[in-house]
């Protein structure tokens, strides 16, 4: 099926302010060392809006943040709170004016990726690391291949089949009052196992970076046009739309050096730790968790070994011409490369796709065992090409904790 353009788009926005519509509602750190960490040295302080009373602590390395226990964990959250979505709040005219959200990549993304020319020489870091784990790229090497080959997006037919239900768009408002969207992936619950109510996404899909906080009335709506009611500029009722309806989100995490450093715009190093998990509530009340409800969830396959993914896929809901925001699509990526901004950090993964904003956040899929696994979300690109983070250690245990935490 051929996208409508934003144009279009907009016209059926504004052709919906006449209609009657059924909305799916939801019912029913400048920071003390945290325990453990005394010694780390903090690479930023984050500014970031956070609990009133917390006690401030400061941010360790990506190296140090591998060491820290849920206490920890727990400390630096406290400063990281989220207001769920009013209750009623998103209607069919919000969502389709929300825009798309995605960082901007660096005027040279790869520090110049060793295979293209360039009158500057690659970026290096000022210091030699230490010993870095498998993850890290070899000594002597910036941590950048050459660019992939663009790979078209394709759409997923209509009606979507079962296990694609466990993909979703996310809304949210942010300070200067506008509305915005990305995408999601429902994930397992390591703790709850079978009831997961997990969605992992971008960090800059649901936090604005340095000096900002989470974004308003955040909200997750699973297999988001499924049965293509508003494709082609089709009208329906929000309720045709969300199948499942709209998951207010309750409580989130983005990494910790997404507050601590990032401009929401622009990819930076920043981008390399560029994931957020958040946990969202039944619209129905009650127990029924997200998992249940649509059937399934993904597993988040951490420190996979870059040799073993031969055959990625990244999945989203690219908004920016020529698409619309109304279709899941998906590039199929093959083996992905590298992208570093600092070699200190795991090199990017990296696939050809020309897919646009709006997909930021989508998960990214690979095979273990036989099943599909998550392991990355899009984070940048630039139409041609898109990365997303190597989910390590950090990753790892953000998850741990999340998935431990009280609700």
């Amino acid at each position: 099926m051929s996208p409508i353009s934003r144009t279009t788009r907009a016209a059926l926005a504004a052709s919906v302010v006449a209609l009657t519509m059924v909305v799916a509602t939801a019912c029913g750190p400048d920071n003390s060392d945290p325990a453990g960490a005394q010694t780390a040295t903090p690479t930023a302080a984050a500014t970031t809006p956070g609990k009133p009373g917390a006690a401030p602590i400061k941010l360790p390395t990506a190296e140090e943040l591998k060491t820290w226990k849920f206490e920890d964990w727990d400390k630096w959250a406290q400063q990281n709170v989220i207001t769920p979505a009013v209750k009623g709040f998103w209607d069919l005219k919000k969502i389709l004016e929300a825009k798309p959200s995605k960082p901007k990549p660096p005027a040279q993304p790869t520090g110049q990726p060793t295979a293209q020319p360039s009158s500057a020489a690659p970026a290096q870091p000022t210091t030699q690391p230490p010993a870095q784990p498998a993850t890290q790229p070899p000594a002597g090497d910036n941590g950048n291949d050459p660019l992939p080959k663009v790979v078209d997006a394709k759409a997923v037919p209509h009606p979507y089949a079962k296990n694609f239900h466990v993909n979703g768009k996310i809304f949210s408002q942010h300070e200067d009052g506008n509305y915005y969207e990305c995408s999601g992936t429902v994930v397992s619950d390591p703790a709850h196992p079978g009831k997961s109510n997990l969605v992992w996404t971008a960090s800059h899909c649901v936090h604005g970076g340095k000096g900002a906080g989470y974004y308003k009335n955040l909200m997750f709506a699973p297999a988001f046009n499924s049965n293509g009611v508003l494709s082609g500029g089709k009208q329906a009722t929000l309720a045709q739309a969300e199948p499942y309806g709209e998951w207010s989100m309750t409580d989130a995490i983005a990494s910790p050096q997404w507050p601590a450093e990032a401009d929401h715009k622009t990819g930076g190093p920043w981008s390399q730790y560029d994931f957020a998990i958040v946990r969202v509530e039944n619209p129905n009340g009650g127990d029924k968790s997200l998992e249940e409800t649509v059937g399934g969830s993904v597993p988040v396959w951490f420190n996979a070994p870059r040799d073993q993914l031969t055959s990625v896929s990244d999945y989203g809901y690219p908004a920016d011409a020529p698409f619309d925001g109304m279709e899941l699509e998906h590039c199929d990526g093959g083996k992905p490369v590298r992208l570093s901004m600092d070699v200190k950090r795991p090199p990017m993964l990296t696939i050809g796709c020309n897919m646009t904003p709006g997909d930021s956040g989508g998960g990214w899929f690979a095979t273990k065992d036989g099943k599909q696994v998550l392991v990355s979300d899009v984070s940048i690109g630039d139409g041609t090409w898109e990365a997303g983070p190597y989910l390590d250690d950090v990753a790892a245990k953000a998850m741990d904790y999340f998935s431990k935490k009280k609700k």
